[in-house]
């Protein structure tokens, strides 16, 4: 069995640390659907937040557009993002009719490693 030469074991090690570099992972794919309603969403129910949570963030209760209709989600504990705060969903007027903003993590501008 022939050893490879050393140009061919230096261009393939080059070639791996170029295609490592180079590397980017996929996107995460986020379907987003917008639905505009003409209703008005109702007033926001009473939850009693429970105790806190070590390494969770409280998400409240909201109105959410289904079938047709206005549905109650119930909050839930979210697990924390370290560098994030969250933003729960909020209806807006849009237009004629309204709109959620749903819920997102947005980067805490106060936060260091």
């Amino acid at each position: 069995m022939k050893r490879p030469t050393p140009l061919l074991a230096t261009l393939a090690a080059l070639g791996l640390t170029f295609g490592a570099a180079s590397y980017t992972a996929p996107a995460a794919a986020r379907e987003y659907v917008s639905v505009t309603v003409t209703d008005r969403p109702p007033p926001p129910r009473f939850e009693r937040m429970p105790p806190p949570r070590v390494g969770y963030v409280w998400a409240p209760g909201y109105w959410n557009w289904y079938g047709g209709r206005y549905v109650w989600v119930g909050g839930r504990w979210a697990a924390q993002r370290p560098g994030y705060v969250y933003h729960p969903p909020v209806w807006h007027p849009y237009g004629r009719g309204w709109r959620v903003e749903r819920e997102t993590w947005v980067r805490d501008p106060h936060w260091h490693h």
